[in-house]
C-alpha cells in the first residue's frame, strides 16, 4: 500500500497506519528501505508532498468512513475493485481481480478472511473527499472481523446478490450495523446475471428490514454499472465523523500486526485531536506509553503481510469455526513454514460442584472448562451446562424437510419459521454450540444443494447430560482425541470415531486396538491389522513344527514390539477424525 510518510504531517480524523519499532537500530535500517520503496511507488518526492498537502487540507465534513458488508460470495471484493478503479487508485487491468484479498490463502480459496482497509481520494461537485473503505469477510466464521470494522465506520454498503437474494449473513450483518446506528445503503449486485430477479430481492429487503424500494441501488460490480452512482450515494448519505480536532487525542485501534523489522503496526481510527510523528500516545488498557515513528494512509499497491506471533508449545487457541481454524493453519504454514498440530475443537462448559473440599479445591461452586482432560469426576458434579446458540437458516422451501431433519439430528429446537417470499423460508433454531462448530455448515450446504445459508449468535447456557468420550490406542488414552459429547450420542459418536481412525491411522508394524470409552466402559472398538511378513516363505517342505516355530517367534517379536512401540499419527488426524 502506498503509504504517505512525512515527518511534518499531521493527520486528523482519518484511518491511519502507525508504527512503533521494537529496536531503534532495526527500525532505522528498515525505515530507509521502506522509504526507498515508497518513493519508487510514488514516482517522485514532489508528488508525495503534493499528496500530503491534499490530505492535510481535507475537511472533516469531506471524510467518509464506511464498510462493505454482505453474505459470502455476493461480490464485495469485486465491488471494491471497481471503487478503486473509479477513484484512480488502480488501473483497470484485465485479469486484476480481488486486489484487496492480499493473503495467499484468500487467493487460493477465493474468499475474504481478513478485513482490509484502503483510503480513496475522490472529487465530487468540485470538492475533494477522503473515502476510507473497509472490505470485510462474508463467512460466518469471520464475523468478528466485521464487528470490529464497523466500530470505525459511520455507514455501510449492504450488498445483496440479485440472484441469491437475502441470506443468513446478510441478516446478521444488517443488525450489526443497525444496532450501531450506522447509515445503511442497500445495494443489489449482479443485476447483469441472466437469472437475476431484482424485484423479488427488493421485496425481501422490504419484508425483512423495512427498506424503501427507492433507496435500493442496483449495480453490476463486474461491469461497473451503477458503481459511480454508488460512490455519490456514499458521499451524500453517509455522515462525516463527529470529531473535534482541537480536543485531546483519542483513537480506536481496530486492527494491528507485527513486523519483525518495523515493529508493531496498528490501524487506528482517530476520534478526536491529531497525531504526528514524534508524539507519545498511551494505551487506555495497559497504560503503556509509545512513541509514534511513522504515519501513513493505506493504499492497495503496498504489500501488507499480517504477521502472527510464534506459538509456544501447547497453546490452546479458540476459533469461530472449522474454516477459521483451517485458514489459520494454512496461513501459519504458508507464511512461516510452521506445521501446527490441531486438536479437536471444543467449547466452554460449566459444571456445578458439590462437597466443601471439592469446592475449595476448584475455587468455587461453579467452574468453567473447555479441555476434556479437565472434565471433573462425575461423582462431584451436581449439574453440567453447555452453551447454546440461536441459529438463523435461510433456505428454499424445497429443502425445508432436510434442513429440519439436520437440525433435529444436532439436538436443535425450532423456534420460528418466516416466509421471506414465495420460494424461501427463514427458520430459527436453538442449537448446542458443540453440535455446529465442526461440520454443520458443510452438512447444511450438502442437504440444501448449496442454497441454504446459516448464521448464529450466543443464546446462553442450558443444563445438559454430558459425558467425556475417551479414545484409547492399545489401552493408552489419547487426550488430543478425547471429546465431550451428549450422553445420547456417546455410542454412535464413539463408533464413528473408531471407524474413522481405522481409515486415517496408517498401518504399522504392530496391531492397534482403537477403543472409545465412557466412564470406564468400552462403547466401541476397531482393530487395525499390522504389516505381516511371510516368515514361512523360505520353507519348501519338512516337519510342520519348523513352520510353527517361525510363526511363534514372529508373534513373540510382535508382542515385544507392542510393549515399546510408539504409534505415529499424522497431524491432520485430530481434525479429520471429526469430519463426517
Amino acid at each position: 500500500m502506498g503509504f504517505v510518510y512525512r515527518s511534518s504531517i499531521t493527520l486528523c480524523c482519518k484511518k491511519l497506519c502507525v508504527r512503533f519499532p521494537y529496536s531503534v537500530r532495526a527500525e532505522r535500517k528498515q525505515w530507509f528501505r521502506f522509504s526507498q520503496r515508497l518513493m519508487n511507488v510514488a514516482g517522485a518526492d514532489s508528488e508525495s508532498r503534493k499528496n500530503n498537502g491534499e490530505i492535510n487540507t481535507v475537511a472533516v465534513s469531506n471524510i467518509r468512513n464506511f464498510s462493505i458488508i454482505a453474505h459470502v460470495d455476493h461480490g464485495k471484493s469485486t465491488l471494491a475493485d471497481r471503487l478503486l478503479e473509479i477513484a484512480g487508485v488502480i488501473d483497470p487491468v484485465e485479469g486484476q481481480t480481488q486486489v484487496l484479498d492480499m493473503l495467499q490463502v484468500e487467493k487460493e480459496r477465493g474468499i475474504t478472511v481478513k478485513a482490509q482497509t484502503v483510503s480513496l481520494s475522490y472529487k465530487y461537485k468540485d470538492h475533494e473527499y477522503l473515502l476510507n473503505l473497509i472490505d470485510t469477510p462474508g463467512h460466518v466464521d469471520f464475523s468478528n472481523e466485521v464487528s470490529r470494522s464497523l466500530a470505525a465506520c459511520q455507514g455501510v454498503i449492504l450488498l445483496v446478490d440479485a440472484n441469491q437474494g437475502v441470506q443468513a449473513q446478510t441478516v446478521a450483518n444488517f443488525y450489526l450495523a443497525f444496532c450501531r446506528e450506522l447509515t445503511i445503503i442497500p445495494v443489489m449486485n449482479k443485476i447483469d446475471l441472466k437469472n437475476a430477479n431484482p424485484d423479488a430481492v427488493t421485496e425481501q429487503l422490504k419484508t425483512l428490514f423495512g427498506i424503501n424500494e427507492k433507496d435500493v441501488l442496483r449495480v453490476s460490480a463486474k461491469f461497473g454499472t451503477g458503481v459511480k452512482e454508488l460512490i455519490h450515494a456514499v458521499i451524500e448519505r453517509v455522515p462525516p465523523p463527529k470529531v473535534d480536532r482541537k480536543a485531546p487525542f483519542r483513537a480506536l485501534i481496530y486492527d494491528s500486526w507485527y513486523d519483525r523489522y518495523r515493529g508493531t503496526i496498528i490501524l487506528m481510527y482517530i476520534r478526536d485531536g491529531s497525531l504526528k510523528i514524534g508524539d507519545e500516545i498511551q494505551s487506555v488498557h495497559t497504560k503503556k506509553v509509545y512513541t509514534v515513528k511513522s504515519l501513513g494512509l493505506l493504499r492497495p499497491q503496498e504489500e501488507q503481510v499480517p504477521v502472527l506471533p510464534a506459538l509456544g508449545q501447547g497453546w490452546r487457541l479458540g476459533f469461530l469455526g472449522l474454516l477459521h481454524l483451517e485458514v489459520f493453519s494454512q496461513r501459519l504454514e504458508q507464511e512461516y513454514g510452521a506445521q501446527a498440530v490441531l486438536t479437536a475443537p471444543s467449547v466452554t462448559y460449566k459444571a456445578k460442584i458439590i462437597g466443601e473440599k471439592n469446592i475449595k479445591h476448584y475455587g468455587g461452586e461453579e467452574i468453567l472448562f473447555s479441555n476434556p482432560s479437565h472434565f471433573p469426576p462425575t461423582s462431584i458434579i451436581a449439574e453440567l451446562q453447555e452453551p447454546t446458540v440461536m441459529g438463523t437458516i435461510i433456505t428454499p422451501d424445497t429443502f425445508i424437510g432436510s434442513v429440519i431433519s439436520l437440525c433435529m439430528e444436532r439436538r436443535g429446537i425450532q423456534k420460528t419459521a418466516t416466509n421471506i417470499d414465495n420460494n424461501r423460508v427463514m427458520m430459527q433454531f436453538i442449537l448446542p454450540l458443540n453440535e455446529i462448530i465442526v461440520d454443520f455448515h458443510d452438512e447444511l450446504k450438502s442437504v440444501s444443494s448449496g442454497y441454504a445459508s446459516f448464521d448464529y449468535e450466543d443464546h446462553g447456557y442450558v443444563p445438559s447430560q454430558l459425558v467425556k468420550l475417551t479414545i484409547m490406542l492399545n489401552g493408552v488414552a489419547v487426550d488430543e482425541l478425547s471429546t465431550i459429547v451428549h450422553i445420547s450420542k456417546a455410542v454412535s459418536c464413539g463408533r464413528k470415531m473408531c471407524e474413522k481412525l481405522k481409515e486415517i491411522i496408517p498401518r504399522q508394524m504392530i496391531q492397534i486396538a482403537i477403543q472409545a470409552c465412557v466412564g470406564g466402559k468400552i462403547v466401541a472398538r476397531e482393530t487395525l491389522k499390522p504389516y505381516r511378513k511371510d516368515v514361512t516363505a523360505k520353507l519348501y517342505g519338512g516337519d510342520v513344527t519348523r513352520r510353527m516355530k517361525l510363526l511363534r517367534r514372529q508373534a513373540e517379536g510382535k508382542k515385544k514390539m507392542k510393549m515399546v512401540a510408539n504409534i505415529g499419527l499424522p497431524r491432520e488426524t485430530f481434525i479429520d477424525v471429526l469430519k463426517r
